[in-house]
């Protein structure tokens, strides 16, 4: 079982990517995001909650995402799938501590972080362009997205020093057409 943290600030391609490394390596992809918008766009307690915080790009609380992301995990561990791609998550130190006593309970672990990495001022452009297809009134504003991406620095990147103390952190350049950026990404799955 490969257990996959993809990482990288909003608009970095991480959704992008792990649909398709999914695919190549047959991996269950669980997308907090995905998560959050399904149950803001179903006005869900959960939804109207995660709202409260995303609307401003904050950060939705590790207590909701934390008992959402269990009850995936175990959901598809009844079809003894070969890993996951966590998407999203973790997102801070806590999340990241819960994650790995979680996976430990049930005889797995997180095997690396991959993360992508790209310039800011590249995320701000994507994500306006994505703003203009996606319907999502987070990728519209540029004031919105610049907080999400300082957001991002503040209270998750702090995972890169985590991960890295646990030897499991890879930096990949998330600039270029989809396919060579796939190819960095399995090149460092591979080694697993």
């Amino acid at each position: 079982m490969k257990n996959i943290v993809l990482f990288g600030p909003p608009g970095a391609g991480k959704g992008t990517q792990a649909e398709v490394l999914k695919e190549k390596y047959q991996l269950i992809h669980l997308s907090t995001g995905d998560m959050f918008r399904y149950n803001i766009k179903n006005e869900t307690e959960l939804g109207k909650l995660a709202k409260s915080y995303t609307s401003k790009g904050h950060l939705v609380p590790d207590s909701v995402t934390n008992d959402m992301l269990k009850a995936e995990v175990e959901r598809h561990l009844k079809k003894n799938p070969n890993g996951f791609i966590f998407d999203g998550y973790p997102r801070t130190k806590a999340q990241a501590e819960v994650l790995g006593s979680f996976l430990e309970e049930k005889n797995t672990k997180v095997d690396a972080m991959v993360a992508l990495e790209v310039d800011d001022e590249i995320l701000v452009q994507r994500l306006l362009e994505r703003g203009k297809t996606s319907g999502r009134p987070d990728d519209a504003n540029e004031e919105v997205i610049r907080e999400r991406i300082a957001e991002y620095y503040r209270k998750t990147d702090i995972l890169k020093d985590y991960y890295m103390a646990e030897d499991k952190y890879y930096g990949v350049d998330g600039v270029g057409e989809i396919d060579a950026i796939t190819a960095r990404l399995s090149k460092v799955i591979d080694t697993l």
